[in-house]
């Protein structure tokens, strides 16, 4: 936890503090050491929200993108009475959640339908094949719009555990260089989008800055409402599609069974 509670004013660990949980009053110390980055810890060993996880530099660095006053945000989930801490909250409603560790699955559903307006950043370096595996299968992407591109086989690229996300996943492979142009050595992060069109994938490639901008600035949802609607039009026309290409097939197939009927019927006259 960055912040505790002092004389009512949020106040970033220093060695020697104690402070409260802005979450349940609970009295917080300062844990200042040389290998973990600088946090509050309850005294009782016990952090309150059962969905938190202990902070890297990666979660740090992320959050200072953002103001402070941004970032853990405690939030009441109003069925079970529980609080959760939202590491970014931005002021159009956006949650930002930053994933390091591993997450088991009923904990990510969890969290998606509790903050529902949300995307995940997810750390793609913790596991050194990752980025490896990634970059392996970009050579077949398929282009469909600058920076846009269809996976036919998205699990072969990216963590089984984030495939069936009801919200957009952001990877951040912290790798400089674009997969769309080989020249221009950026940083960018790979946005997968929860909706399938078959088996296939859909991803887009974000410039880091343009990514953050468009969260502070509440372009972001507004983006993915659109896409999304979009996506889910593409995804009707294509079972339409298959739908009809399989009745067509039925009907194929019947009309060759009724001929070779009839072929045999008249053999036998």
């Amino acid at each position: 936890m960055r912040f505790a509670i002092i004389e009512n004013s949020r106040v970033e660990a220093r060695s020697g503090l104690k402070g409260t949980c802005p979450a349940c009053n609970q009295l917080v110390i300062a844990r200042c050491g040389k290998i973990r980055v600088h946090h509050w810890s309850h005294q009782r060993e016990k952090m309150c929200d059962k969905w938190w996880e202990n902070e890297t530099e990666w979660h740090r660095s992320w959050k200072n993108n953002y103001p402070e006053d941004y970032q853990e945000i405690s939030l009441l989930d109003q069925e079970t009475g529980e609080r959760h801490f939202a590491d970014v909250k931005t002021e159009h409603r956006l949650v930002i959640e930053f994933q390091h560790s591993p997450i088991h699955y009923e904990e990510r559903m969890s969290r998606e339908k509790f903050y529902g307006n949300m995307v995940w950043v997810v750390d793609g370096s913790r596991l050194k094949n990752d980025y490896k595996r990634f970059a392996r299968e970009a050579s077949n992407f398929y282009g469909i719009n600058k920076g846009l591109f269809k996976v036919n086989y998205p699990e072969d690229c990216f963590p089984n555990s984030w495939l069936e996300s009801t919200v957009p996943i952001v990877f951040d492979f912290q790798q400089l260089g674009s997969i769309a142009n080989v020249n221009d050595k950026g940083r960018y992060l790979y946005c997968l989008f929860p909706i399938r069109i078959g088996d296939s994938a859909i991803i887009a490639e974000i410039p880091y800055q343009a990514f953050i901008k468009s969260t502070l600035k509440g372009e972001w949802s507004l983006r993915m409402d659109s896409f999304m609607t979009k996506l889910l039009e593409i995804k009707k026309e294509y079972h339409e599609r298959q739908a009809s290409e399989e009745e067509r097939r039925h009907r194929s197939n019947r009309s060759e069974f009724t001929n070779r009927y009839i072929y045999k019927r008249r053999r036998v006259k």
